[in-house]
């Protein structure tokens, strides 16, 4: 409890520096700046009465100062700063930042000890795990059935009844690289898209517009078809389920059909189909409600 309160004591004290620091900034700013024209006639009387108010808060910004540091505890015993003591005896010119250095390093490492807690948190709430183990489990758990090794046939099943499933997206399959399939999606006339497929999981897909030459690894000369690209690598990653293979195809086919309507219906967060700044259509969909959003509205 009293670290709490020496904490709070300490940053009482250090806003308090900082508000002094700021007036007297402001002061010396309003003495270089000199007269100006909206003083007016009587410029230097107004000029004078102007200096004595932030001289007055100066002063006060200074008083609440001394009675911050005077309620502070004085402590009992030197800080203990281990090594670093000696670097204020390093006479020399190229080792003297060395202190600054570990600050920042140590700012540094604390930012990154903060965000892996939030990716931690964030990543915990996806059902889909991407691993087979779980530490937390105690129980036996069966052998499970690896999905890389599906025969051609299954494959071709589970994508044939996703496409009877859509009337206005038109999915074919081809195997130009042994037994793996290559699937091309038309989504009605807005895009065509190439999935690789190993097995019964996605690896890669690209996005391209209705009238281009559809490809796996040459992007889209349109900026909005490389957008939604990017943002497909992020719905394949997202609904990838190495446990739930079929589950995670009509996942993501789901969500890539939602783009039927990129040209025609607005943001949901702003209300407009063009962005005011990247002039695009909102090229991201919602994982779990399909809204459309343009990618600084889905924050």
């Amino acid at each position: 409890m009293n670290q709490t309160i020496n904490v709070d004591q300490l940053n009482s004290a250090l806003t308090s520096l900082r508000t002094l620091r700021s007036s007297v900034s402001h002061v010396f700013e309003t003495l270089s700046n000199g007269l100006r024209a909206d003083h007016g006639e009587d410029g230097k009387d107004k000029f004078l009465v102007e200096l004595q108010e932030l001289l007055s808060n100066v002063n006060i910004n200074l008083r609440d100062l001394e009675q911050t540091v005077n309620g502070l505890p004085i402590p009992t015993a030197p800080f203990n700063l281990g090594n670093t003591t000696f670097l204020s005896q390093e006479t020399t010119q190229d080792r003297q930042a060395l202190y600054t250095q570990l600050v920042n390093s140590y700012k540094w490492t604390d930012k990154i000890h903060e965000y892996s807690s939030f990716a931690h948190t964030l990543l915990s709430q996806n059902s889909l795990k991407r691993s087979y183990i779980n530490s937390g489990s105690t129980k036996r758990r069966g052998k499970l059935q690896s999905n890389h090794n599906v025969a051609p046939l299954q494959v071709d099943n589970v994508i044939n009844n996703i496409d009877r499933s859509y009337n206005d997206m038109k999915i074919t399959i081809s195997r130009p690289f042994a037994s793996n399939a290559v699937v091309q999606i038309n989504l009605s006339h807005v895009l065509k898209a190439v999935v690789a497929f190993k097995s019964l999981l996605m690896e890669w897909v690209m996005v391209k517009g209705y009238g281009e030459t559809l490809d796996l690894w040459t992007e889209s000369r349109h900026h909005v078809f490389r957008k939604v690209t990017e943002n497909a690598h992020a719905a394949m990653l997202h609904f990838y389920s190495p446990t739930l293979p079929e589950l995670a195809v009509r996942s993501f086919m789901t969500w890539l059909h939602s783009y039927v309507n990129l040209f025609s219906e607005p943001c949901k967060r702003c209300g407009c189909h063009l962005h005011h700044t990247s002039m695009l259509p909102p090229a991201w969909r919602d994982f779990r409600t399909l809204e459309p959003f343009h990618d600084e509205c889905k924050q």
